[in-house]
C-alpha cells in the first residue's frame, strides 16, 4: 500500500514537471501571453490588453527565455525585424523590463522631430489627421490630442495621436547605430521611447522578445479589476478580443 501511494505520488511530480517544461518551451518558443499597463501605445493598444507575443517572428536570444540566463550572447534564426512592427523588448537599462512600442528605424536610419513631424532620412513620414473623435489617457488623466494616420516608407499605416495642446516640436538628428533599432509610442506625448536616450534609447537586436499578432482580451482596469466580475459588464471590451495587430 505504502508502495503504490509512493508511486502515485513520484507520478503526479513527473506530470508536473513535463507539464512545466513544455509550458515553459512554449512560451519560449512559440506565443507569450503579455499585459498592457500603461497608455503609451494608445490608441493602438490600450491599459488592460492582453496580447500574444510570437516569440520566433525574430529569431531567439537569451531573453527568449524566463528570466533571460546568460548561456548565449548572440542572436539565432535572425529575421530582421520591419517598420511598422509592435515589437516586444527587454529596456536597455536594466536588460529586465519589458516594453512594447512600434519600430520606426532599422540600422542605419536617421530621424528627427520638425515643427512636430517626424522625418525619417530627410523624408517626412506622410501623415493625414482624423476627425474622430478619442479618449486617449496619459496615466489617469485624460489627454486632449489629434489623431493621425501615419504611413511609413515600405506602406505599413497606423494611428498616433499628438498633444492638441502642444506636442514635441524639435529634437536632434538621431542616427540608429548597426544592430540597433529606434522605436515610439503611438501616443507620442505619453511614453518613454528611443527619443529618451538615457533611460530607453536605441534597442540592440539581441533585446528583442517578440513581435505582438493577437489581443486576446481586454478588461478596462480604470473601471475595475479583471478580478471583481460583477462589473465585467463595464469593463470588458468585447469588440477587442481576438483583434488582430
Amino acid at each position: 500500500m505504502k508502495n503504490k501511494v509512493k508511486n502515485i505520488i513520484i507520478d503526479n511530480i513527473k506530470t508536473l514537471i513535463y507539464a512545466m517544461i513544455i509550458a515553459v518551451l512554449l512560451r519560449s518558443l512559440l506565443y507569450q501571453p503579455f499585459y498592457i499597463p500603461s497608455s503609451s501605445m494608445e490608441p493602438t493598444l490600450l491599459v488592460g490588453d492582453r496580447l500574444f507575443v510570437s516569440k520566433f517572428a525574430y529569431g531567439y536570444s537569451k531573453h527568449s527565455f524566463p528570466f533571460s540566463p546568460p548561456i548565449y550572447n548572440k542572436r539565432v534564426f535572425f529575421n530582421e525585424p520591419q517598420r511598422g512592427d509592435l515589437v516586444v523588448f527587454k529596456t536597455p537599462s536594466d536588460n529586465r523590463t519589458d516594453y512594447i512600442k512600434r519600430l520606426i528605424g532599422i540600422p542605419g536610419d536617421t530621424l528627427q522631430f520638425k515643427n512636430g513631424d517626424i522625418f525619417l532620412n530627410k523624408k517626412k513620414i506622410k501623415r493625414k489627421e482624423i476627425n474622430e473623435k478619442v479618449n486617449i489617457r496619459c496615466g489617469k488623466i485624460n489627454l486632449p490630442v489629434k489623431l493621425y494616420e501615419e504611413t511609413l516608407p515600405n506602406g505599413v499605416k497606423y494611428k498616433a495621436v499628438y498633444n492638441s495642446n502642444g506636442t514635441l516640436q524639435n529634437t536632434d538628428e538621431y542616427v540608429v547605430p548597426e544592430n540597433y533599432y529606434f522605436l515610439l509610442g503611438d501616443n507620442r506625448d505619453c511614453s518613454k521611447d528611443s527619443r529618451f536616450l538615457s533611460e530607453v534609447g536605441y534597442v540592440n537586436k539581441l533585446n528583442l522578445v517578440g513581435k505582438a499578432q493577437l489581443v486576446f482580451f481586454s478588461n478596462d482596469t480604470f473601471q475595475s479589476s479583471i478580478l471583481k466580475f460583477w462589473n465585467w459588464k463595464d469593463s470588458l471590451r468585447i469588440k477587442r478580443t481576438f483583434k488582430k495587430l
